[in-house]
């Protein structure tokens, strides 16, 4: 049975397919770009296909950028250029950059290898940090992956097919985050938490 419009069914399943969007949402979303003025929505509808149209991803890192050439963080002069920081997608470049502390390069994979998913090496951006890395001029490599079953394993595939070039590759840490208790930690994170110690 049909509750809506064609049109507006056709709204809501594309909402849908958004990643973390329900129905319910879908359709909240729905009814609040149809009750937009009309120039809003069209504003809204443009930004959508301006952004498809003018982001690709840098030639030389694989973040996302618009313009010819590479991306901001890459022509950068104030930036490590003997440093990269391996992430699995562009939203990790956001979530290194908010800490204000990496001041080096990125890679950015776009995804993590994931046989259950279909996932393998040849679909990420693999090669070309491999030849950035043969390139010369690169001190460190630091893995910043999720320290899921994934992200390890992509972390350590990537580690050996470093490891030739004689470069240097760290691992970001983990533990215990600031302000939870250690009675709540799980076994994997204190083993982590013991592994990344510093000295004081």
């Amino acid at each position: 049975m049909q509750y809506f419009p064609p049109a507006l069914e056709n709204l809501v399943e594309h909402f849908a397919k958004l990643p973390g969007i329900g129905l319910k949402s879908a359709q909240r979303l729905a009814f609040h770009v149809l009750s937009l003025p009309q120039e809003e929505a069209e504003a809204f509808a443009q930004a959508i296909i301006q952004a498809k149209q003018a982001i690709h991803c840098c030639h030389v890192c694989q973040n996302l950028t618009e313009g010819d050439g590479p991306c901001y963080i890459c022509r950068s002069p104030k930036r490590d250029s003997t440093l990269i920081c391996v992430v699995a997608d562009p939203k990790d470049v956001v979530a290194m950059e908010r800490s204000r502390e990496y001041q080096g390069l990125y890679h950015v994979l776009h995804g993590v290898i994931s046989p259950m998913n279909h996932v393998g090496p040849d679909d990420l951006h693999i090669k070309s940090l491999v030849e950035r890395v043969a390139a010369g001029g690169i001190r460190e490599v630091i893995m910043a992956t999720d320290p899921d079953t994934e992200g390890e394993a992509t972390a350590m595939y990537l580690s050996r097919l470093l490891r030739p070039f004689g470069v240097k590759v760290t691992r970001l840490a983990y533990g215990i985050p600031v302000g939870s208790h250690l009675e709540y930690a799980d076994d994997a994170t204190l083993m982590r938490a013991l592994e990344g110690r510093q000295e004081m």
